[in-house]
């Protein structure tokens, strides 16, 4: 079954520029998360961890010390890739990551790290245009790179040159 990708694209002004009711809530429209499986070598989109319910995230009971996840355990990152237009058109404008890690061990409920201030934050500076990715792996940041540019060329070449400096390796 083959996976449906799409990135979220900015909307339309919730507010119509009125300074009204919704001033200074967060627009999540044009943000897309996507899920980096370091293991299985794997990207994919998965928009409910927006909402802290991914695919890698259910089931897992997860605290901010990272002695929780044990010491064999799968690893993450959920990164956060704003979009915005322009005049040539849809581009990555933002682009953040955060690391999980969920125990291996099999039970019901797994143990798992993630800082969740962390996430927030790095979400925010994503929608705040800003790229940061220099604490990935290599290997992670390859991957990224791969998913990025072959999902949509268009998107990839008209992105700064800072993302593509970040994700070089």
């Amino acid at each position: 079954m083959k996976e449906k990708m799409h990135f979220t694209i900015l909307s339309n002004d919730s507010t119509d520029g009125d300074g009204g009711y919704g001033v200074g809530t967060l627009d999540l429209n044009n943000v897309t998360s996507i899920i980096i499986d370091c293991e299985k070598e794997h990207v994919f989109i998965d928009l409910e961890a927006l909402h802290g319910r991914s695919k890698i995230e259910k089931k897992v009971r997860f605290s901010p010390d990272l002695a929780h996840a044990s010491s064999d355990y799968y690893r993450y990152w959920i990164v956060w890739v704003a979009i915005q237009v322009n005049q040539n058109g849809p581009y990555y404008a933002g682009c953040t990551a955060s690391e999980v890690r969920v125990s291996k061990e099999e039970r019901r409920i797994k143990l798992g790290y993630k800082s969740l201030p962390e996430q927030v934050n790095f979400l925010d500076k994503a929608l705040k245009g800003k790229f940061l990715l220099q604490h990935m792996d290599s290997h992670s940041k390859k991957l990224l790179y791969q998913f990025l540019s072959e999902f949509n060329e268009a998107y990839w070449k008209h992105s700064p040159e800072e993302l593509k400096h970040q994700l070089s390796v």
